[in-house]
């Protein structure tokens, strides 16, 4: 039995991913991310789901600068359609609700709804955490903007559903294990998740991803962050669309090690079918 880890409470998106992804497996709840991924280091689990970025509120700050570090390696991602009720006490009526509870993230996916209401707003650790924390308030001037499963699991009813902003919300999470497990073949769609350090040399960024361009290979997402004091050069995470067995795609890289200090793949998986126009879970 897989045990996963995730960062939120039972009710939360990221319990959501866990239950699609490994429905006969066991939840492992976390206060946050570094947790998270310290229990899949540790033993305590097998796995980590982890949100890396969402379409509306961009990407989810501290991941792409915990999964270098953490040692471990992406083996799949899952697209999850998010969906946000707003919901209260038994009994609450809309009209009573003064404030409004939710993660940092969820309060910005849903701001038309709280511009409307004209609600104070408190920041909690989670989405379903922000649920029990009005359910074991028992206040009626307090709500929570969570995941729909998240009023069943409290005992809390739905004031008004379906209040996220953009229909086609969807979050990217990304499956973390310690090892690092069989590549999928070269013929089926593929995604890699590489880690970079260019040399300290002028144009160093350029030369390093320009064998991407020349090559054909799709690089679809790249973000940078900077260690220490700013004096050393970015690390980069990148993903692209290809196996590294590919002719192309080695070509790309062998250009990309020759500008950079470091060179390090952090996961070579199936590519979700979302990246292919269906629509997320």
């Amino acid at each position: 039995m897989t045990t996963v880890a995730y960062q939120g409470e039972r009710g939360s998106n990221s319990a959501t991913v866990a239950r699609a992804l490994f429905p006969d497996g066991t939840e492992l709840p976390c206060t946050g991310f570094e947790q998270a991924l310290d229990a899949v280091t540790l033993g305590t689990a097998d796995v980590a789901a982890i949100p890396v970025d969402n379409s509306a509120a961009g990407r989810v700050a501290d991941v792409h600068h915990l999964l270098p570090e953490s040692g471990l390696f992406i083996v799949g991602e899952y697209f999850l359609a998010i969906r946000f009720d707003l919901m209260g006490v038994p009994g609450a009526s809309l009209d009573q609700v003064e404030c409004v509870r939710s993660h940092v993230h969820a309060l910005g996916q849903c701001r038309k709804l709280l511009r409307e209401g004209g609600w104070r707003t408190l920041v909690s650790d989670d989405t379903a955490g922000s649920a029990r924390e009005v359910a074991e308030l028992g206040d009626p001037r307090h709500a929570a903007l969570a995941p729909p499963a998240a009023a069943a699991l409290y005992g809390l009813d739905v004031l008004r559903a379906g209040v996220e902003d953009d229909p086609d919300n969807t979050t990217r999470f990304v499956v973390l294990s310690r090892e690092q497990g069989p590549w999928p073949g070269t013929d089926e769609p593929t995604v890699t998740s590489l880690f970079f350090c260019v040399r300290n040399i002028p144009s160093a960024l350029y030369k390093a991803l320009g064998g991407f361009a020349s090559s054909g290979v799709n690089l679809t997402k790249i973000e940078s962050y900077q260690m220490g004091a700013g004096l050393n050069p970015s690390r980069f995470y990148v993903e692209i669309e290809g196996h590294p067995d590919e002719p192309n795609v080695a070509l790309a890289l062998q250009e990309l090690r020759f500008f950079s200090s470091e060179v390090r793949i952090l996961g070579v998986y199936p590519s979700h079918p979302h990246r292919r126009g269906e629509r997320p879970a």
